[in-house]
């Protein structure tokens, strides 16, 4: 092999060996490849993808990978720079490892072979190689190092540390060398176990869908529903039970005023689980023009409970408030009982309002002699669909000359469907994002009575069987038994061992997770469990499987979490199609435990570029609340086995020392000769009694803060956790500690069942995390008091009191300072 252009610094230029001694195992220290298990991803943090447009230069990794095809050119373009340093000979002997090791940033293992999954500890500056791989490298291009190196940092450093590396094989591969020899190049691309679903959605043992979280709401009050505007702004408006709406921007700030306030005439209470209240709303599906929203609400009329569904139209002055005065009563129905109020409300692609209404409640429909969801007189029971456009001007809705028992006698021309007992969340489908299959299906939520739930296919005077039938079984055997029934069944059913109260959701059609493109996502009230299902477009045919929240390593991306309140609410679509789920960790109205969560797909992303929206711009009354998280990243979760960070050095035992009282020794009367020797007497090593603190402050702060922190370690005693009560004054050594998170564990989940989090009688805490920022900066402004500055005695005091203890003056000494400040003004 001839080079043509290669050179290495003289031999002269490493005389300063003691720097290049060190420099040597710190990036070898640095550049050490994590063991252990990891997942597919990209150096910026974010899962592979399949390039839009196939690569020219890494083309094994045109189907999915870290590249497109810019980033694949800037590579090429980088490779023959590189190679433009040799003959024909190294070019064909070299070229292809050169190649090989570049391309590895297109690998979907690429933050692995780079050491990158954690955006908290520094990269490599080349891919690890496997051991048989490297001795090859070196054996045939060793000196190649230096030209892959030389836009890592200073040129003469790494041209220096390069010479030390080249001639010593056991070096140069200790510097390239990946130790976990699963996923060291080239042995990934051959690991049939890593390979053989790679792109795929994660599953686990038990075949359990393993997906991840993105927090993007908290703070709210039972939220029932979320909805989007459709007019380019992909703000989203979300509705609390106690009858509050509230406007969300694209960028997750919430502005302070309410869309809407009807938290006077809503029906609900702070019970657990009170089915009445605010219970949807829906914008018209021509919002930008016709600026109309409706809503559905419990309210009470003369000690008579109903359902009221209102429209209101938009504010001439705002554009993100509804006029309040601009209220119109749509429909009213009377509830007998105060349960089963159904509670939707969405558009179709027919531009009909559908409006879906609980049986009446209690219990198996006791109301006449069939019940209310099959007598077709009433509308309880029922998916009602009516015409609000051109509306003004008369009476408040219209009957589309289509519905199914316009022309039948004693039926209510309103009627959509009937037979449903309940229904909890509907969903239109978008349709498949290229071929438009399933466009305009309708599903629902049933919830049952005492042994399943449902999930329904709504079609046009469709009878789903309540309440003769229940899921796919009888529930009132001779309304079940007669053949005029002709019921529709559902699509799926679940027995109450997995849930007793089904909430309905969506089937994904957005852009950024293709993977869960035609997937059914939905979840259950009260076992917390969020499920899917997925149509065999041959059989027809819906497939079950349940979704659980990706373990440490498969979520562990930026701004991803995988816990969620166990209350599963409501789900909702954003403009753009991407899904979201409603829950809360205390099932009441008035309590602030609701969450909104962005459900995310940590196994494939959509192409950079493809899924990019650009928000139409909107005029904003009024201030913005923006949005922080509470729940702890997976990204940043310590490792169960990292100890809790105490004071000591050494923790043998829990056990706390009993406090010393505080004496103060009177001393002896000083002489003008004798201040600068006068010592303070030695405070006790325990914990400070008093609630105030003063500080000195000194040229010599980092000396002093050193020392502190040296000392504080023989004198505090061996601790395994460290307490700050409200009444003790936390040390230098302890405000340093609380920046640092506690750790948190994980939460485990048995197998078959779903994670989440048990709530208590007030907002739940067991999901909050505290940022180290806020709570340092809380201790620092709630307990640390101003610095006492008399005269410069104090500073030059500083260097005889005990080391360890220079910081602070305990009662004491603050008593003997005083005595002795007034002896010398007196003398």
């Amino acid at each position: 092999m001839n080079v043509k252009i290669y050179t290495l610094v003289p031999h002269h230029s490493l005389e300063h060996a003691s720097l290049h001694c060190f420099l040597l195992p710190f990036l070898l220290l640095l550049l050490q490849a994590w063991q252990g298990s990891c997942h597919p991803q990209c150096l910026d943090y974010k899962p592979p993808f399949e390039p839009r447009q196939p690569l020219a230069f890494c083309k094994e990794y045109s189907k999915f990978g870290c590249c497109d095809l810019e980033k694949d050119g800037e590579i090429s373009v980088r490779f023959y720079t590189i190679m433009a340093n040799f003959d024909h000979s190294g070019f064909s002997t070299c070229g292809k490892y050169i190649r090989n090791i570049l391309c590895q940033e297109c690998s979907p293992y690429a933050a692995h072979l780079y050491d990158a999954e954690d955006a908290n500890t520094p990269m490599r500056m080349l891919p690890g190689l496997c051991g048989d791989y490297c001795y090859e490298y070196w054996h045939h291009c060793r000196y190649t190092l230096s030209l892959l190196l030389e836009d890592a940092g200073s040129p003469l450093q790494f041209a220096n540390l390069t010479a030390l590396l080249e001639d010593d094989r056991t070096k140069f591969c200790n510097f390239l060398e990946l130790k976990d020899k699963q996923y060291c190049y080239p042995n990934v691309l051959t690991n049939a176990e890593l390979n053989a679903n790679l792109g795929s959605v994660r599953e686990d043992p038990q075949g359990c869908l393993e997906l991840c979280l993105q927090e993007v709401a908290n703070g709210l009050r039972n939220p029932v529903a979320m909805i989007h505007a459709d007019d380019g702004t992909h703000r989203f408006f979300v509705a609390e039970q106690l009858g509050y709406v509230w406007v969300y921007l694209a960028n997750g700030s919430r502005i302070d005023r309410p869309f809407l306030n009807l938290t006077r005439a809503v029906l609900t209470s702070p019970w657990a689980g009170d089915e009445r209240g605010f219970l949807c709303i829906a914008l018209h599906p021509r919002f930008t023009t016709v600026k109309k929203a409706y809503v559905y609400y419990s309210v009470s009329v003369k000690r008579e409970e109903k359902i009221r569904i209102s429209e209101f139209t938009l504010s001439t002055h705002d554009e993100n408030q509804l006029d309040h005065s601009s209220e119109r009563t749509i429909l009213e129905v009377v509830e007998p009982a105060s349960n089963h109020n159904g509670g939707q409300l969405l558009f179709g692609h027919d531009g009909y309002l559908y409006i879906f209404i609980g049986d009446g409640g209690r219990a198996g429909d006791p109301f006449g002699k069939f019940g209310n969801s099959q007598n077709k007189s009433t509308l309880l029971g029922k998916a009602l669909r009516i015409d609000v456009d051109n509306n003004d001007d008369g009476a408040p809705y219209s009957i589309p000359p289509d519905n199914p028992f316009l022309g039948e006698k004693e039926a209510r021309p309103e009627i959509y469907a009937y037979g449903v007992r309940n229904m909890w969340r509907c969903s239109i489908d978008r349709g498949d994002p290229t071929t438009g299959q399933g466009r305009g299906r309708m599903f629902c939520g049933d919830v049952g009575q005492n042994k399943y739930e449902e999930v329904d296919l709504i079609v046009k005077g469709g009878n789903y069987g309540w309440r003769a039938k229940e899921g796919f079984s009888c529930y009132d055997r001779k309304l079940c038994q007669n053949s005029s029934l002709d019921d529709i069944l559902p699509i799926f059913a679940y027995p109450h061992k997995l849930g007793k109260s089904v909430t309905g959701g969506y089937i994904y059609r957005g852009c950024q997770m293709p993977n869960l493109n035609g997937l059914y996502i939905f979840g259950d009230f009260m076992s917390g469990r969020l499920l899917s299902l997925k149509e065999n477009t041959t059989s027809g045919e819906w497939q079950y499987n349940e979704i659980c929240m990706g373990r440490d390593q498969t979520c562990r991306f930026p701004k991803l979490i995988n816990t969620y309140y166990k209350y599963i609410i409501s789900f909702s679509e954003d403009e753009s199609g991407e899904l979201y789920f409603l829950a809360t960790g205390v099932p009441s109205a008035t309590a602030k435990a609701g969450v909104i969560y962005k459900i995310v797909d940590p196994s494939r992303r959509a192409p950079p570029g493809r899924c990019s929206i650009k928000p139409s711009p909107i005029k904003i009354k009024g201030k913005l609340i923006h949005f922080h998280p509470k729940e702890e990243f997976v990204i940043n979760k310590k490792p169960t086995t990292t100890p809790v960070p105490t004071t000591t050095r050494k923790s043998t035992t829990t056990k706390k020392p009993q406090r010393k009282p505080i004496i103060i020794i009177k001393p002896p009367m000083p002489t003008r000769k004798s201040i600068r020797k006068m010592q303070l007497p030695p405070p006790p090593p325990t914990t400070i009694a008093a609630t105030t603190k003063t500080t000195i402050t000194t040229t010599t702060r980092k000396t002093t803060l050193l020392t502190t922190r040296k000392t504080t370690r023989k004198t505090l005693p061996p601790t395994t956790k460290t307490t700050l009560k409200s009444t003790t004054v936390p040390t230098t050594v302890q405000m340093a500690m609380a920046t640092t998170p506690a750790t948190t564990t994980p939460t485990g989940r048995p197998t078959g069942s779903p994670i989440y989090q048990t709530y208590s009688t007030d907002y739940p805490n067991s999901m909050l995390t505290i940022n180290p920022d806020t709570r340092s900066s809380n201790y620092s402004t709630t307990q640390q008091q101003p610095n006492v500055r008399t005269n410069s005695t104090p500073t030059r005091l500083v260097h005889t009191l005990p080391r360890g203890l220079s910081t602070s003056i305990r009662p004491g000494g603050l008593c003997f300072c005083t005595l002795f400040l007034l002896y010398i003004l007196t003398a």
